[in-house]
Order: C-alpha cells, then sequence, then structure tokens
C-alpha cells in the first residue's frame, strides 16, 4: 500500500481530534512538486515552513497526549490497590468483580490509546521521511540527512515512555485482573470495540511499515519498542470476540 493512501487511512479510522493532528503529506507533496532544482525560492521557503509546522504540531499533541496517560495509569493504579484493599486479592464478592470489570474496561481502552499514539509517532515519522527523500530528488539536495537527525531529537519521536506504560497495562491484566472480567464487555461497549479495531490497525500499521523496504538504513524506524507483536495480538483476542485479521500471520 502506497504510503498516502495508508496515512489517509489510518486518519479516518481515528476519531476526530486526532485527524488533523496527522502529516499534511498532500499539501507538503504538492509544494515539492512545485520546486524544481533551478529555484522557485518562495516554495521552498514554504515548504521548509510548513516542515517546521508540523513538527511543532506533532510535539504538542503528543506531549498533551502522553501528560494524560501519565495522569491516567497512576490513576487506574491507585483505583486497583484501592480494591484489593478493600476486598482482598481474589474475593468472591460481586461488588468487587463489578468494580474490577469497570476497571479493566479502562485499562484495555488505555491501552489501545497508548498503542494508537505510538503508531501515530510512527507514521508521521515516516510520512516525513518519505516527503523529505522525494525533496531531495526534486531538488538535488541533501536536507534529509539533517532533518531526520533533529526529528530524532524531537518528543514526538521519542516513546518509550508510552511503550512502559503500554506493557505496565499488559502485566496489570495478566497479573491483577482475573480473567472471567473480560467475559463480555466488549458486546456491551460500541467505544471499546471501536478502540480495540483502531489498535491492531494501528499494529498492523506498524508491522507493515518496517516490513515496506527490504534494506535498512539510518531512516528506518527503530525496532518496534513493544512486547513481541504477535503475542500482543493474542493477548487482545483472549479479551475480545472481535475477529483479527488474518495477515498478521503473513
Amino acid at each position: 500500500m502506497k504510503f498516502g493512501k495508508r496515512l489517509k487511512q489510518q486518519m479516518d479510522q481515528s476519531s476526530g481530534e486526532w485527524r488533523d493532528k496527522f502529516l499534511s503529506y498532500k499539501e507538503l507533496k504538492k509544494m515539492v512538486n512545485l520546486i524544481s532544482s533551478k529555484g522557485a525560492l518562495e516554495y521552498d521557503a514554504q515548504f521548509m515552513n510548513l516542515l517546521d509546522h508540523e513538527i511543532d504540531k506533532f510535539n504538542a499533541f503528543f506531549i498533551e497526549q502522553e501528560e494524560d496517560f501519565i495522569i491516567r495509569h497512576k490513576e487506574l493504579q491507585e483505583r486497583i490497590s484501592q480494591v484489593i484493599d478493600k476486598w482482598g486479592p481474589q474475593p468472591s464478592h460481586m461488588e468487587y468483580k463489578e468494580e474490577m470489570t469497570n476497571i479493566f474496561k479502562q485499562i484495555v481502552n488505555f491501552h489501545g490509546e497508548m498503542v494508537l499514539l505510538i503508531n501515530y509517532s510512527n507514521i508521521n515519522y515516516t510520512g516525513l521521511g518519505k516527503i523529505l527523500k522525494k525533496y531531495d530528488k526534486r531538488t538535488g539536495g541533501v536536507i534529509r540527512v539533517h532533518f531526520i537527525e533533529r526529528v530524532w531529537e524531537q518528543p514526538f519521536f521519542t516513546t518509550h515512555l508510552i511503550s512502559k506504560l503500554v506493557k505496565d497495562c499488559e502485566t496489570t491484566i495478566e497479573t491483577v485482573l482475573p480473567p472471567s472480567t473480560a467475559t463480555g464487555i466488549f458486546h456491551e461497549e460500541e467505544a471499546a470495540k471501536a478502540i480495540f479495531r483502531n489498535s491492531v490497525a494501528a499494529l498492523l500499521s506498524m508491522q507493515e511499515m518496517r516490513r515496506g523496504s527490504s534494506t535498512y538504513s539510518q531512516f528506518s524506524l527503530p525496532p518496534l519498542n513493544l512486547p513481541d507483536f504477535e503475542l500482543m495480538i493474542q493477548s487482545l483476542q483472549l479479551i475480545s470476540p472481535i475477529q483479527i485479521p488474518s495477515c498478521i500471520n503473513h
């Protein structure tokens, strides 16, 4: 799948508040097409200004989401501790099960949103690399190397903290929350279904972007800083009856 189509698909699948936060790939591509190796300085300046604006946009959105995730992660851990302190680690009381089921729903949704943010980082980085490659080819320039080195230092590219929170969520589901809490929640929650589908789509997108080239270069995405891809998909399928695309096995 061509990158422009993949990006549009990702934007269409995202919630409204996310859609205008992705790379303005189509607009940047139009600008590149207006630039010739002989000049067109006004378009060249507009292109560089738009690139800087896009970086600022990514950083502002990513930092806002990251700060919210840190707060929510702490709140969820505190809620779990409060319930366990109140009822003990494995009570049979119905109120305990109800409280844990509600927490489980929130953690699954939270996990999905964080996976989407990691994919947001990946797909925008990939888009920047592709548009800069087009620019260098069109102009005979070599700005991609320097610009990408700058991108590596940007907040939106640094996903280690979010990846750690993703792993913490999975550990919590495996070690704290009883498997029975998962029963039927996706049948009841349409919002949870949507987040789940988008999470799987994000994981598949991240896998596809890393398979998109047969060669590894300095511009390639780093190894996926998440738990094993196949194990993650299997874990998600255990908590949901939604069918996972068979393409993950190809």
